[in-house]
């Protein structure tokens, strides 16, 4: 009971930010103080605490290091020139009133090639913003088909991490993992391409503006050297390099860029990775942002996040409701049941990959006595709390992608792709595992 009363203060206070408007790390710093606190009322030591909220911090730094990467090269392809050179030629090749739906294309194409939403979102989700702003385009609309892009390919990509975490969670084979997303991803798909395609009527983009192109041309200087950064994030991670050695090359090539290109001085660059890219006149609209600093509310919540999870699964707090979802899997079935706990997860543990490793942890058990099939809980999960968790706006999932686009929670209505896969497959699920559910 003391567990569920501070989860339900964590909650409200929570919301309470999303509400107002506040730095979500200090729900999140709350939280972490308030399962500490009852952690010692309920018998462990304060050192044994420490030590459960440590055990997460190893793979949370490694995360760590691709947020403050992403920091840098946000601020730096700014102030180098690549995503000028995209606005200006983007603005005459992209069809007006196709651009909602190109974005969504091009951001779920990028991300099952890469497979990762984080590294799409920090450059071609950039872009495809700094477009969308030049053109007038609502940046929640935009904002909206992106994130649907980008967790295409975060959940059902051969290279996602996200997709060998479950597969590897369930002893389940990869590729057939894959084959099987692909085919209860089909309806949500259609839907995603006719809701984009709707949106992009209303909302096309405006007619280029000349001032805007003008400022640009007059600042930067658009030869094909600034396109080098952005060649090196799509080429290197196709290539097996690991994403954050691509980033790191497309940084230090950006700063270069930069410096030798675009006039930069040294403390310019500088400047630019820790306070972001700050233009004046007509092009701050377009092109500011970026640098350490837009990722600081991140940078914070991810370490608090993965301390209060260290402490809920060291004391078993979450373990404690196993015969409750033993029962409530018994009343409304697998998947609803796992669509709950997914939602009930994300707003808790704030960590896509967490939520993943407890559905598992709370689920496994209850799917295997219920008779289903590993490739089926593999579906579940990857149809529930890989997709629910991009939902919740004080989630990492959530929180990184709005932050790195530059938008708040106003763009989650439209990131169409992320409700519709598990409502769809909640109706469709027999017709995948007619045998899974009892009658």
């Amino acid at each position: 009971m003391d567990f569920l009363l501070a989860g339900a203060v964590f909650l409200g206070a929570m919301l309470l930010c999303v509400f107002r408007d506040w730095a979500l790390y200090w729900a999140l710093a709350l939280a972490l103080a308030l399962f500490f606190a009852v952690g010692l009322r309920r018998g462990h030591t304060a050192k044994a605490l420490a030590k459960m909220a440590w055990s997460k911090m190893p793979a949370t730094l490694i995360v760590l290091r691709i947020i403050f990467l992403i920091g840098l090269l946000t601020g730096l392809w700014r102030s180098c020139g690549t995503i000028a050179f995209f606005i200006w030629y983007g603005v005459r090749a992209i069809s007006p009133r196709l651009f909602v739906l190109l974005a969504f294309l091009l951001s779920a194409l990028l991300s099952y090639a890469l497979g990762t939403s984080f590294g799409v979102t920090s450059t071609a989700g950039v872009v495809l913003m700094a477009l969308a702003r030049s053109g007038g385009v609502d940046p929640a609309v935009a904002a909206g088909a992106i994130l649907s892009g980008v967790y295409f390919g975060d959940r059902g990509a051969p290279t996602s991490s996200c997709a060998s975490l479950v597969a590897a969670l369930t002893e389940t084979e990869l590729y057939g993992n894959v084959k099987r997303m692909h085919r209860t991803a089909l309806l949500p798909y259609l839907i995603c391409l006719a809701a984009y395609a709707f949106l992009s009527l209303r909302h096309p983009v405006s007619a280029a503006d000349e001032t805007l192109l003008r400022a640009l041309a007059e600042r930067f200087d658009l030869s094909a050297w600034v396109v080098l950064p952005a060649a090196i994030m799509l080429v290197l991670p196709l290539l097996h390099v690991p994403i954050w050695i691509a980033m790191s090359l497309s940084g230090a090539v950006s700063a270069a860029v930069g410096i030798l290109l675009q006039g930069m001085g040294v403390w310019e660059a500088l400047r630019v990775c820790l306070l972001g890219f700050a233009p004046e006149g007509v092009l701050a609209s377009v092109l500011s942002g970026g640098g350490l600093v837009s990722m600081l509310t991140v940078f914070l919540m991810l370490p608090l996040a993965s301390m209060m999870s260290g402490i809920l699964e060291g004391t078993g707090a979450l373990n404690a409701a196993q015969e409750r979802i033993d029962a409530l899997s018994a009343r409304i079935g697998l998947l609803p049941a796992t669509a709950l706990l997914s939602i009930l997860c994300s707003m808790v543990l704030c960590n896509q990959t967490i939520v993943v490793i407890m559905l598992y942890q709370l689920m496994g058990r209850v799917y295997r006595s219920r008779g289903a099939s590993n490739e089926e809980f593999a579906m579940d999960i990857a149809n529930s709390g890989v997709t629910i968790a991009g939902l919740v706006p004080w989630c990492i999932a959530c929180a990184v992608p709005l932050s790195m686009l530059g938008v708040g929670v106003g763009a989650l209505p439209y990131a169409v792709l992320l409700y519709a896969i598990p409502i769809c497959y909640l109706f469709t699920k027999r017709k995948f595992y007619p045998k899974g559910e009892p009658s």
